[in-house]
């Protein structure tokens, strides 16, 4: 029986990352209405199928979208602003300064338009966000084709998006119900972290999050400063003030997790919170080291983000593949703790896992949605293959992604973005650039 796709793309490999360790060699994916229906050796393919486009890829390896699992994205128009300091002084000194002058709906569409540009060009097909001025995060990806979870931000101060707490959830809410349904967008609470949100908020947050079934995604323990601060101003550390809030569950997305005892990764475990684990982030600012190793031995969903441009300073999840395994390695003493299957899982299942989408995005499998990733292993500097899974992350770099779909639909095409103009992006860039750096002190 005949088999009619829209696309079947024949492939020297194809790495599904789910089962975990599957690698097909000389198969096709078959896509139809914006869906995977299914992965056939050649042969089979030729026999069964007939497709509207059939493209050919001996040299490249399918892989699933990848997933950036916490990210900034407007602030990639602060990128090398202010580098090279300790947390704290980098966000009190100029990253605040800097948002209080030019955060504003402009702002937000055009940075997350560069951002998305950047993301789609390395591999990545689905973001959660986190910033201000959400409603235009929503409308830069949906226009682009791309996947996101918008975050609905919450803090205690008055900001140029919102004037506290009241206004925070009601114009989240707001937004939640403008996407609520749509393909491609879908919404998150965003309280910024446990010492910019007081108790109330959080509480209310978290009744929302249990009646509209949204997670709630927030920094956590990333530093020894905001542990120690923690403890001096409450007498407690932030993750069981957490937990007496009732916010540890399924629904939590906790952000960094530097600092954390071995009772905590149980009580983590035990309640089902996931970590979203940024490497390079973290490196860079000094914040500590993510147990990940004892974090998925205990059986914690580790998922990979790359946080902001602004303190990464990239979107490059392929180098936070790489910066995950190897400092994971180094951290637990153990040269086997996180394989390179396992750093892509991170980048793809457990991403998607974390932000609920498991069973849509996150591995190529039938009748998930065609979020699939072509990269050309036929380069001198990944040849010979023998295992392409350890290519992707030890071996390859970004610019090896040549083409890209989500939902089906080709968002990049032999290394071109089709729904983005690139000349239009690098000039708003460069206007922004201009603007900011006439204003901060670093400059």
């Amino acid at each position: 029986m005949t088999m009619h796709v829209d696309l079947l793309i024949r492939a020297g490999w194809i790495v599904p990352a789910q089962p975990r360790d599957v690698v097909y060699h000389d198969h096709c994916l078959a896509i139809a209405r914006g869906r995977i229906v299914d992965i056939l050796p050649v042969d089979e393919a030729r026999r069964r199928c007939e497709a509207k486009i059939d493209l050919h890829l001996p040299d490249h390896v399918l892989i699933p979208g990848l997933v950036n699992a916490h990210t900034h994205a407007a602030m990639s128009l602060f990128r090398g602003l202010a580098d090279d300091l300790p947390l704290m002084t980098w966000l009190q000194n100029h990253i605040w300064p800097a948002e209080a002058t030019w955060v504003r709906e402009e702002f937000v569409r055009q940075g997350t338009e560069l951002a998305i540009a950047e993301m789609i060009r390395g591999g990545t097909t689905c973001f959660n966000d986190m910033y201000f001025f959400p409603q235009e995060t929503a409308l830069a990806a949906s226009q682009a084709g791309m996947r996101a979870t918008v975050g609905l931000i919450m803090i205690d101060f008055p900001t140029a998006w919102a004037s506290g707490p009241d206004e925070y959830l009601s114009k989240g809410l707001e937004l939640h119900e403008r996407y609520r349904g749509d393909p491609l967008i879908r919404t998150a609470f965003a309280p910024h972290a446990p010492y910019t949100v007081s108790d109330e908020p959080l509480r209310r947050l978290n009744i929302y999050a249990e009646e509209l079934d949204l997670p709630i995604h927030i920094h956590l323990h990333e530093t020894a400063s905001e542990v120690e601060t923690a403890l001096a101003q409450r007498g407690e550390r932030p993750l069981k003030r957490l937990a007496a809030l009732g916010l540890l569950s399924p629904r939590l997305l906790a952000v960094h997790m530097t600092q954390l005892e071995a009772q905590e990764i149980e009580q983590l475990a035990a309640t089902g919170v996931h970590v979203l684990h940024c490497p390079e982030s973290n490196l860079k600012l000094a914040s500590g080291f993510c147990p990940v190793a004892e974090l998925s031995r205990a059986g914690v969903n580790v998922a990979l983000g790359t946080d902001g441009a602004a303190s990464n300073n990239d979107l490059d999840m392929f180098g936070e593949m790489r910066t995950a395994a190897l400092l994971a390695k180094a951290v637990s003493g153990d040269a086997s703790a996180i394989s390179a299957i396992d750093a892509l899982r991170m980048a793809t299942i457990n991403g998607a896992r974390a932000l609920g989408l498991e069973h849509e995005i996150g591995s190529l499998e039938p009748g998930k949605s065609a979020d699939v990733v072509a990269v050309d292993l036929g380069v001198l500097e990944t040849r010979p293959v023998f295992h392409p899974a350890s290519h992707l992350v030890y071996a390859c770099g970004r610019h090896q992604v040549t083409d890209v779909w989500i939902a089906g639909k080709q968002v990049l095409r032999k290394g071109r973005l089709t729904t983005l103009d690139e000349a239009q992006l690098r000039a708003q860039a460069d206007v922004w650039g201009a603007r900011i750096v006439s204003t901060d002190r670093s400059q």
